[in-house]
């Protein structure tokens, strides 16, 4: 098995890793949506319904797994509606065949809607509660979100793809260094408070069903500034934003202060992910699962567009910043 490597998780390694737990599937397995991990549904013999998940070998240490599992369960007993891992034979953190992995009770439900603005307020309340619980103590073992780090890695895994036209290198790398200066200088002038935070607060993260909202998948909590689990939940305009902003604000100070300093960040972890994400798919390239679910990767017109998406980034980060809209 090689260090990120999925390629011996055959369906018996699965069935053989569920049974050394005492769990016999009696139905199919069903892949769920996750490329860092490998996440599967099924029915046991009880019909009762499970997610397994495989972490994804090298990423993450024991202990850093761990501290997600409890940052869960310690959010779920605050009455945070996470999705905690199941604690099965006494611990939630399992080893198999080379492979950790954890168990969750299955919760059924749909995406939300986040352009409707009683999900966003909902949402909102959430993520107060949530960060109000994670402003309780630090994370020992987990990343801190360090824009220095994550950009280097993300270059340096930019500067080794092999799917970049040789008459685009130039022009990437020519507005790529810009880019990454001006986003490191941005995030040097604010200095908020850091808190556990969800890392990866997107919609697909949440789940309407017949209880409620639901939080999913902590698999990206770190250290960081509270604006990193609110920023990705805005769309649309700049005025669209804004607004969006003002109802999530207004939710999330019935548990939390928002510090204003926070709206200064937006651009900056905007151009962040941005980096981030160009380089997590040159990274996993070698994954098989990777060139099937993103085949414009190795497309120049992708990189063409690459160029011009950093060009807007680092005009955005020269920008005022985002502002807290009052009367919502």
């Amino acid at each position: 098995m090689s260090h990120f490597d999925f390629s011996d998780l055959t369906p018996d390694t699965i069935l053989n890793a569920l049974e050394e737990l005492g769990i016999w599937v009696s139905s199919g397995l069903l892949p769920l949506n996750s490329f860092e991990n490998r996440v599967y549904q099924f029915l046991d013999d009880d019909r009762q319904r499970w997610v397994v998940k495989f972490y994804r070998p090298g990423r993450w240490s024991n202990e850093q797994i761990q501290e997600e599992h409890d940052f869960a369960a310690e959010l779920a007993a605050a009455e945070v509606p996470v999705v905690a891992p199941a604690i099965h034979q006494g611990q939630s953190l399992h080893q198999s065949q080379g492979y950790r992995l954890a168990l969750y009770r299955s919760v059924g439900g749909r995406p939300v809607e986040i352009a409707n603005l009683d999900t966003l307020d909902t949402l909102g309340q959430y993520l107060g509660r949530l960060h109000q619980q994670g402003s309780a103590k630090a994370f020992r073992y987990r990343e801190a979100l360090d824009p220095e780090v994550l950009l280097a890695n993300a270059v340096a895994a930019i500067g080794q793809c092999q799917h970049i036209p040789d008459y685009l290198r130039a022009p990437l790398d020519a507005i790529l260094k810009p880019l990454v200066d001006a986003t490191l200088q941005a995030f040097a002038k604010v200095q908020v408070p850091s808190l556990r935070l969800h890392g990866d607060c997107h919609a697909g993260n949440f789940l309407e069903g017949s209880q409620g909202l639901f939080v999913l998948d902590l698999d990206d909590a770190r250290q960081g500034p509270a604006m990193q689990d609110l920023w990705m939940l805005l769309s649309g305009s700049r005025h669209e934003q804004e607004s969006q902003l003002a109802v999530l604000v207004e939710a999330y100070e019935q548990f939390m202060d928002f510090d204003s300093r926070q709206l200064q960040l937006v651009a900056p972890l905007q151009a962040l992910r941005q980096v981030q994400h160009l380089g997590w798919l040159a990274l996993r390239w070698g994954d098989p699962a990777f060139p099937l679910a993103f085949p414009w990767f190795a497309e120049p017109r992708h990189w063409e567009n690459q160029v011009l998406n950093f060009k807007e980034s680092l005009a955005a980060l020269n920008e005022p910043p985002l502002r807290l809209l009052t009367g919502f």
